[in-house]
């Protein structure tokens, strides 16, 4: 019931670029299972359009073999943790850049035991010199107890853990409680990897004043960061971070 019959989800119905520029744009949201509204994608485009946004990478997305004209003149991967009526849910990465690479995951633990897997999706894009970034679409698991949710970390973190070029990883970590955040700033430390700084009063989806959502990078240089309220939308904020390749 709970494992969707097709974990990797893929669609390219435009045109894309091959490589992906030396400065780009990420926005990382989790949707709320809301990207298929008609106001959602009229946002979203004007976003897209104003902060030359390159990487799209969504949590809690609803997606099929439609979902191309949600979201205009992009390629995805996803990675379907629930399927529901023949729509499926979990993380989605759009782009302008064909993906050189695209693999979906299934967390090991389930969600209170009897429920749902968590989803991950992990994609390389290319940039035009033959290196590339290497992105990470997190979902961390949710209502489980810290132990449950400190394995999964590990088993996350090893994914990327011998790869020594550019990295993103970003996504709803569910880390909202001190012993959680803890333990995701020691796998970040261990790593070496940097956080993209909001702001001390910023608008980043919290619980009891943890943070929840992130964006973590390493290999790259930060130009930009920012967090967009869109209450409307979603019960998360968009956020959204412009690096330049080193």
């Amino acid at each position: 019931m709970f494992v969707p019959t097709t974990l990797h989800h893929q669609s390219c119905k435009t045109e894309c670029k091959a490589f992906l520029p030396d400065s780009f744009s990420v926005l990382c949201w989790n949707v709320h299972k809301n990207n298929k509204n008609v106001h959602f994608i009229d946002y979203l485009e004007k976003q897209i359009k104003h902060k030359k946004i390159d990487l799209l990478l969504f949590q809690e997305a609803c997606f099929n073999n439609d979902t191309a004209f949600m979201i205009p003149n992009l390629a995805f991967d996803a990675a379907a943790n629930l399927e529901i009526n023949r729509n499926f849910y979990g993380v989605l990465t759009a782009s302008k850049i064909n993906a050189s690479y695209a693999k979906a995951f299934l967390s090991e633990g389930k969600e209170l035991f009897i429920g749902p897997h968590k989803s991950m999706l992990l994609s390389s894009y290319l940039f035009k010199d033959g290196s590339k970034v290497l992105v990470l679409n997190v979902h961390a698991i949710n209502f489980r107890e810290n132990g449950r949710y400190n394995r999964e970390l590990v088993r996350l973190f090893d994914f990327i853990a011998s790869y020594e070029n550019p990295i993103i990883i970003a996504g709803d970590f569910n880390s909202w409680n001190k012993k959680r955040l803890e333990r995701l700033y020691e796998r970040v430390n261990t790593l070496k990897l940097k956080m993209v700084s909001f702001g001390v009063n910023s608008d980043v989806k919290s619980f009891r004043g943890n943070d929840l959502d992130f964006i973590f990078y390493k290999g790259l240089e930060l130009l930009d960061a920012s967090v967009e309220k869109a209450g409307k939308y979603s019960d998360h904020n968009p956020l959204f971070a412009k690096f330049k390749k080193i």
